[in-house]
């Protein structure tokens, strides 16, 4: 993978998985498939290789990417799922041509041909995103605490609690900034003073 590009925030769910493509959507929005070679890339790393990729189905792949946040946030707000978002979700799924296939570890895993497209690999996150929105999974649909994020993910937590999509970015960031807010909140007088004065040889020192 280049480092020319945002490296991948992966998680244990594929749909979800598959929306924190595009991260930081309520403040500067990130966007970690910026190239149909990317798309392959994240496919690959998800257990979904194919050999290649269009810029038009780079564009159906972000089109469902947005389609599974927007069913996926209603779901979490318990709000009614958007119309054009399932029907887009429906028409990935049964699009594709990917097999379900057992491991020797007893496992489910999906399995694509030598001459598998896009559009196969797509058919199976939709098919996760089918499953999760409908409630199939052991867990629930939240939205991250981070204002500037929201990203939907999949609480599998025992207390079903977790507030953050990914504790080492969203997470890390907002416990950084309460620690900031804290310190400067518990600081003396003399402290304060001392940030809030002209350093040395300043005019109005």
């Amino acid at each position: 993978m280049s480092a020319r590009f945002p490296e991948f925030r992966l998680g244990k769910v594929l749909a979800t998985s598959f929306t924190g493509t595009l991260s930081e959507r309520q403040g500067d929005p990130v966007e970690r498939i910026p190239t149909p070679e990317r798309l392959v890339d994240w496919l690959a790393v998800s257990g979904l290789a194919v050999s290649s990729c269009t810029t038009a189905q780079l564009e159906r792949a972000r089109e469902l990417r947005e389609s599974i946040h927007a069913a996926a946030t209603a779901a979490a707000l318990h709000e009614p799922l958007p119309a054009s978002a399932v029907r887009v979700i429906n028409d990935h799924s049964v699009r594709g041509r990917a097999a379900a296939v057992l491991t020797p570890e007893g496992e489910r895993r999906w399995h694509l041909g030598a001459t598998s497209s896009v559009e196969d690999a797509l058919s199976v996150v939709a098919a996760d995103a089918v499953g999760v929105i409908a409630g199939e999974r052991d867990g629930r649909l939240a939205l991250c605490a981070s204002p500037t994020c929201r990203a939907a993910f999949f609480d599998t937590s025992q207390s079903r609690t977790r507030r953050w999509c990914d504790m080492n970015t969203c997470g890390n960031r907002q416990k950084k900034a309460r620690f900031s807010a804290s310190h400067r909140g518990t600081a003396g007088p003399a402290e304060q003073a001392d940030a809030t004065r002209p350093p040395a040889g300043h005019p109005h020192a």
